[in-house]
């Protein structure tokens, strides 16, 4: 099978313990093919505007989730859910860039880049599933944020602007918010939450460096500078000002120097 119709099979898989395993047999076989040496097809795809979903949980509205205090039992779980919500958004992001995207011809290694991130979200969402199921919850328990996939809509057309908005600003700020949460959950002796909030974290920063450096790389083909194309993608397809505290050192070390994200911390 191509890698887009791999992808597009992820994002047409509802449930998400079916769509995580069908994300990691995928990878796993691309994988395999790369390291016999293979270039394997990356073919065309029709992905949907919008990725197949479980029937829970039900989305609502940014401002109607409910807000649950994170040194409770029961906020430590919203935390949780939160975060697998959050990971499941993830895998199709990175499964739908690969198949929306599939007329650009790219290197060989960005499919790699992004079937890796594919997977590590896929194991990150599952790692979430089981802390929550360790707390006697599950995914799907609780409402979910509806705005997450509006990032993959607003740039359904420009995939510079996927690139800048979804890996550099919404995955760079889970470096900023991920050190608290670990927090939280060391202080409650929550070991299993700690060790897979450390997983994540850790594997993150490669997933916002591969945006870097694919933007970077499109920015050089077009002949653009990067940092002014940056804050112009930024400014039109994110929400509002970026919000600090920043992660300086780990957003450094993913490739992005701060004079990227300063800037679009004002209000234009």
């Amino acid at each position: 099978m191509p890698l887009a119709a791999m992808a597009e099979a992820v994002l047409r898989t509802g449930d998400g313990r079916e769509k995580t395993a069908l994300s990691r047999r995928f990878a796993a076989e691309w994988q395999t093919a790369r390291d016999e040496g293979a270039r394997p097809e990356i073919g065309r795809a029709d992905p949907p505007l919008h990725p197949s979903r479980p029937a829970a949980p039900e989305l609502l509205s940014p401002r109607d989730v409910p807000r649950r205090r994170p040194g409770t039992p029961e906020g430590r779980i919203a935390l949780l859910h939160a975060v697998a919500h959050i990971e499941l958004n993830a895998v199709d992001l990175h499964w739908d860039v690969i198949a929306r995207f599939a007329h650009v011809p790219m290197p060989i290694g960005f499919y790699d880049d992004w079937v890796k991130a594919a997977d590590e979200e896929s194991k990150h969402f599952n790692l979430m599933c089981d802390c929550l199921e360790e707390l006697d919850s599950h995914y799907g328990a609780l409402p979910a944020h509806a705005g997450m996939w509006r990032a993959a809509e607003d740039t359904a057309e420009d995939f510079m602007g996927r690139l800048a908005v979804v890996p550099m600003v919404l995955e760079a700020r889970g470096l900023d918010v991920t050190p608290g949460m670990i927090e939280v959950f060391r202080k409650a002796d929550a070991t299993s939450a700690v060790a897979a909030l450390e997983t994540i974290y850790a594997e993150e920063v490669a997933h916002v460096a591969y945006g870097s450096k694919w933007f970077h790389f499109l920015c050089g083909r077009h002949d653009e500078d990067p940092k002014e194309r940056f804050h112009a993608l930024v400014r039109q397809y994110f929400h509002g000002p970026l919000k600090p505290p920043f992660n300086e050192e780990k957003r450094a070390e993913a490739g992005i120097p701060p004079d990227f994200y300063w800037p679009l911390t004002e209000p234009v």
